[in-house]
């Protein structure tokens, strides 16, 4: 698979969520244009599509009539599913999906794109995933699948399924590692400025998010100084007087606050799962903690 290029078809539909689009495909773009063995495509049932903005998206080439030897079919996903894949232009993809396939042909998609992988019987049996707002409706459309919640995306071997909108990304990446090696990915991932790539056995719904959904500005200050520490130390560990010293309140009073705004005491939000050293130089690539340390003192010393 290293010698031989993997052409993917990335299919739009009308209504299609240009980020669902934009971000793999550049993702999968740039690692092609560092070396990647990619082949990349944009068909569609039409050669021109509105997309979630009102824009246009144009110059798409038609699907293809018969799949090509290593290939892999990206579904993008919509904005308005629901209206969306009752359309004509949506139902074609589904019969092509059902009859143009090879039995070497992949399958992938983002975000409600795998309702289209459902309606065309390809997740029957097999774990897939989805949009957090879309999972009964996969799982209605697909009755014997194995629907997994809270994932970022799900490797079923022929198919690939993503969470979307920016998991999209995460699963462009973990494409290119597939194709080109890990190191490929990290540069790509570092051209993207993502601060870290995601994999199959994370959550859609990042921990840190789960308990900010408040206006105070205070409990704000303390989360905020809890989460930027862990890029410096993921052991750092906040006692209650220096985070109430940020918070500009007294170690008491943030307490009271913490557990009032946040739904969660001080001490167990910062009990959240946290990422080691060796988890870290895993996702960005790299073989070991040492190495991983070795690159960013490079880059503390000549930043680039």
């Amino acid at each position: 698979m290293e010698n031989l290029s993997l052409s993917v078809y990335l299919v739009v539909t009308p209504g299609v969520l240009l980020l669902d689009y934009a971000g793999p495909a550049e993702a999968l773009r740039m690692a092609r244009d560092m070396g990647a063995p990619l082949k990349l495509h944009t068909c569609g049932p039409l050669p021109d599509v509105p997309t979630s903005l009102g824009t246009q998206l144009g110059g798409l080439a038609p699907l293809p009539t018969q799949m090509p030897p290593n290939s892999l079919v990206l579904i993008t996903g919509n904005s308005h599913e629901r209206e969306d894949y009752a359309t004509p232009a949506a139902q074609q993809v589904v019969r092509w999906l059902q009859t143009a396939m090879r039995p070497d042909t992949r399958l992938a998609s983002i975000c409600s794109g795998a309702l289209l992988l459902a309606m065309a019987g390809q997740l029957d049996g097999l774990r897939c995933t989805t949009h957090h707002t879309l999972l009964d409706d996969l799982q209605a459309l697909a009755p014997t699948a194995h629907v997994q919640a809270d994932r970022i995306f799900v490797d079923d071997g022929r198919v690939l399924t993503s969470a979307g909108i920016t998991t999209g990304i995460d699963l462009a990446l973990y494409i290119v590692e597939q194709v080109a090696g890990a190191a490929l990915a990290a540069q790509v991932a570092r051209r993207l400025v993502m601060y870290t790539r995601r994999g199959p056995n994370d959550p859609q719904l990042s921990p840190w998010l789960a308990h900010r959904n408040h206006m105070h500005p205070a409990v704000h200050r303390a989360q905020d100084a809890i989460a930027h520490s862990l890029a410096q130390d993921p052991t750092r560990r906040w006692s209650l007087p220096e985070l109430a010293d940020i918070a500009c309140v007294s170690p008491r009073h943030l307490s009271r606050l913490f557990m009032q705004h946040s739904g969660i005491s001080v001490l167990d939000y910062q009990k959240h799962p946290r990422m080691t050293q060796e988890q870290l130089a895993e996702a960005c690539g790299f073989a070991s903690a040492r190495d991983f340390r070795r690159m960013r003192m490079r880059d503390l010393i000549h930043p680039c």
